[in-house]
């Protein structure tokens, strides 16, 4: 490794590492969250109930879900850059499948295994980013990450009804499959799992930290007195619960936002999947922002404030109705607080628990943001086939960001 006063390349490898990171979320987030923006043209061509469109999201959750903390382990054991390329052609060949699908069935198959792939583009890359900033920038280095994901959504609400309109909606499945697959290349030849594989102290590193240098460093092992250690860590289960309610929330909104302002508003197509566009728009602003502000007020202050924003822009888009100004309005708020809460409760995980348990713990909070997501999909389509109307599935989401907000306020600061 280089002396800490050693001359570096004019251009760190960390940026590199956080590039490539930004391409990947890029597309998996297209992926992810442009589901939403589809969701509409395959309930009307395959002809699928509400509770159907959130439980073919929730088969790509259960196996996601699932599989996040194995990808978490295996990130620590065998490297960001084997795990992510491997994973990335699962996630590559899903989603062209998807494109192919039927009926319910086969594109809950699919689409479960587009999860699968997934798995390795979250937790690791998370993982992955965080060794290769110094602590202090992190909030900096996630909040340019996460531009990724939102991106990824606002470009999506533009792209699918243009190719929808000329084609068909399985073809932004072909064109994001084999966008995938170009990043299983990408990934393989650019990622290094952390920075002394080049030589290298993590960006803004100004001394070796001896708390970190001191540290254990062998990931290998069983991984289960590890978390039995973490999960007994009241911090732990406060963090949690407060990411499994925020989840919840917004996977409500995301999943069912354009379908509900196209057929219960009864907007154009291309104005209800515009809502995506927004959402992804106050994400990149949101991110930038949020993430730099978290370097100085904290994460867990961060979080708090970020989720009764989440609350509030939900009430927003209740009151709103199919007044545009206030509902995209309210819209953009919440793709601005969306955009950092992931990334800020990954960022905890580095404030709380040891480096080089990182990937594990990500991977554990993974399955509270998945539950969340897959009980708020269920229980979402569920209410609106029931009621004919997405307003009490949104009153129930405002009502879960709040109480998120509420947990973290007995979170305590982290010490160092």
């Amino acid at each position: 490794m280089k002396e800490a006063g050693a001359r570096t390349p004019e251009i760190h490898w960390a940026w590199v590492i956080l590039f490539i990171c930004f391409l990947n979320l890029f597309v998996n987030y297209g992926i992810r969250l442009g589901y939403g923006v589809v969701l509409p043209e395959m309930i009307r061509t395959i002809h699928l109930t509400r509770t159907q469109g959130g439980d073919i999201f929730n088969s790509y959750l259960l196996v996601y879900v699932c599989l996040s903390p194995f990808a978490g382990h295996l990130t620590d054991r065998f490297g960001a850059r084997r795990v992510i390329s491997l994973f990335g052609i699962v996630l590559g060949v899903g989603t062209l499948l998807l494109g192919s699908a039927t009926g319910f069935g086969q594109a809950s198959l699919f689409f479960a295994l587009v999860g699968m792939g997934a798995a390795a583009m979250w937790t690791p890359i998370m993982t992955l980013v965080q060794r290769w900033f110094a602590v202090e920038r992190r909030g900096m280095a996630l909040g340019i990450l996460a531009t990724g994901f939102g991106l990824g959504f606002a470009v999506m609400g533009r792209l699918h009804p243009f190719i929808i309109a000329h084609w068909s909606w399985r073809h932004c499945w072909y064109l994001l499959g084999i966008a995938a697959l170009t990043m299983v290349v990408v990934n393989a030849i650019f990622l290094r799992s952390k920075p002394e594989d080049k030589g290298l102290l993590p960006w803004g590193t100004r001394t070796p930290d001896p708390l970190e240098a001191s540290a254990p460093q062998s990931a290998g092992g069983c991984m289960l007195p590890i978390q039995s250690k973490i999960t007994r860590m009241p911090t732990f289960w406060l963090i949690g619960a407060s990411y499994f309610l925020v989840a919840g929330a917004l996977y409500v909104m995301t999943t069912f936002m354009v379908d509900y302002a196209r057929y219960e508003l009864d907007f154009s197509y291309s104005t209800a999947s515009f809502l995506a566009t927004v959402h992804g728009s106050g994400q990149i602003i949101g991110v930038l922002i949020i993430g730099f502000l978290s370097d100085h007020i904290g994460r867990r202050m961060t979080i708090l404030l970020s989720n009764l924003f989440i609350a509030a822009s939900i009430g927003g888009i209740l009151l709103a109705g199919a007044e545009v100004s206030w509902l995209f309005a309210s819209v953009a708020v919440m793709g601005a607080f969306y955009g950092a809460t992931f990334p800020m409760y990954a960022a905890a995980c580095g404030d709380y628990f040891a480096k080089e348990r990182m990937g594990k713990v990500i991977g554990l909070f993974t399955l509270f943001y998945g539950s969340g997501a897959i009980a708020a999909n269920r229980v979402a389509g569920h209410l609106r086939d029931v009621s004919g109307s997405f307003s009490t599935p949104f009153f129930l989401a405002m009502l879960a960001a709040l109480a998120a907000a509420f947990l973290m306020y007995f979170v305590r600061r982290p010490e160092r």
